[in-house]
């Protein structure tokens, strides 16, 4: 399995960039005490704090699930609800993370060529 690079892009409702930012830290939070595969999670934001993005990289897909399965449909339903949200994840994806990405605001982008 390949590493996979995720990156989100966020415009928050507004007044919700608060809440977004205490979420966002509970997703820190956990990616610091319980992922073990995570080896990047950083969040950016614009000047006026109206959009973030998020720069994710997983060892391979199987850490990426593993976040997935920490973070929980909760919290992720919480995070969504401060914003519109799309992103990509690029790499080599497992059958498995591609059938759970189904019918989400993510796009996957497969490798073609690098030099």
């Amino acid at each position: 399995m390949s590493e996979l690079l995720s990156i989100a892009r966020f415009v928050f409702h507004r007044g919700r960039v608060g809440d977004y930012k205490r979420l966002s830290q509970q997703c820190v939070e956990i990616v610091r005490t319980r992922d073990t595969g995570t080896l990047q999670y950083d969040i950016y934001f614009n000047e006026d704090e109206t959009e973030a993005m998020v720069i994710e990289r997983y060892k391979d897909s199987d850490a990426l699930t593993e976040h997935l399965g920490h973070i929980g449909d909760g919290l992720m339903a919480a995070i969504l609800e401060t914003g519109s949200v799309h992103g990509e994840i690029l790499g080599e994806p497992s059958d498995q993370l591609r059938a759970q990405m189904a019918g989400s605001p993510v796009r996957l982008f497969t490798p073609y060529t690098s030099g």
